[in-house]
C-alpha cells in the first residue's frame, strides 16, 4: 500500500470522526439545554470568631506547655490554627510559637490536630524536603522574619539534633548566621509614636 493511499485513508477516517463528533454535539446540545442545572448550594453559615482570649491563651502556652495546649485545643479544636497579633502585625500561630522555642512535642501534637505546617515549624522539626521545596519556590525565604522577628535559621537551630540536617543544608546554601530580623511594624494612621 502506498504512503499516499495510507494518508488519504487517514484523512477520510479523521474527517468522519470529526463529523460524527460534531453531529453528536448538535444532537445532544438541546438535551443539555433542557436539563435543569443543579441548584447552587450555599456555603454553611460560619460560627462566630474564636474568642480573642482563647486565641491569645493558646498561642501563649504553645511557647512552653503541651498540657495546656492540649487542654485548650481539645475543648476548641479550631484553636490549632488560631493566629494572634501581638501588635503591629507580629502574627503568631501556636505552631509557630512551638517552632521558635524548640517545642517538638507541642508541634507534633498541633500537627496531629490538623495545624497547617509552615516553613518555621518544618525547619524546627527537621523536615528537609519541605525546606528544600520552599527554597526552590523562594530562594530568599530565609530573609522573611517570622513571629517576633525570629528567622528560619533560628527555628532550625531550636530544633536541635533532629533539625541538624536542615541547619547544615541552609548553611551550605549560604544562608547567613542571622537569628533575628526586626519586624516591619505597621502603625495604623495617626498612631505612630
Amino acid at each position: 500500500m502506498s504512503s499516499l493511499h495510507t494518508r488519504r485513508s487517514f484523512l477520510r477516517s479523521s474527517a468522519g470522526l470529526i463529523a460524527g463528533g460534531s453531529l453528536v454535539a448538535l444532537v445532544t446540545a438541546p438535551l443539555r439545554a433542557e436539563t435543569p442545572a443543579a441548584p447552587a448550594q450555599k456555603a454553611p453559615a460560619k460560627p462566630p470568631v474564636l474568642p480573642a482570649d482563647q486565641v491569645q491563651a493558646v498561642v501563649s502556652v504553645a511557647h512552653r506547655s503541651l498540657d495546656k495546649v492540649r487542654e485548650l485545643v481539645e475543648a476548641t479544636p479550631l484553636l490549632a490554627n488560631a493566629c494572634w497579633d501581638w501588635g503591629g502585625g507580629d502574627f503568631e500561630t501556636p505552631l509557630q510559637a512551638a517552632a521558635h522555642t524548640g517545642g517538638h512535642e507541642i508541634a507534633e501534637y498541633l500537627l496531629s490536630k490538623h495545624a497547617r505546617l509552615d516553613v518555621y515549624a518544618a525547619a524546627m522539626l527537621g523536615r528537609l524536603d519541605f525546606i528544600k521545596a520552599t527554597f526552590a519556590l523562594d530562594p530568599e525565604v530565609h530573609l522573611i522574619p517570622g513571629p517576633h522577628g525570629f528567622t528560619l535559621l533560628h527555628c532550625a537551630k531550636q530544633g536541635g539534633e533532629r533539625a541538624r540536617p536542615v541547619l547544615e543544608w541552609m548553611r551550605a546554601q549560604g544562608v547567613p548566621e542571622v537569628f533575628f530580623r526586626p519586624l516591619p511594624f505597621v502603625w495604623p494612621p495617626g498612631t505612630a509614636p
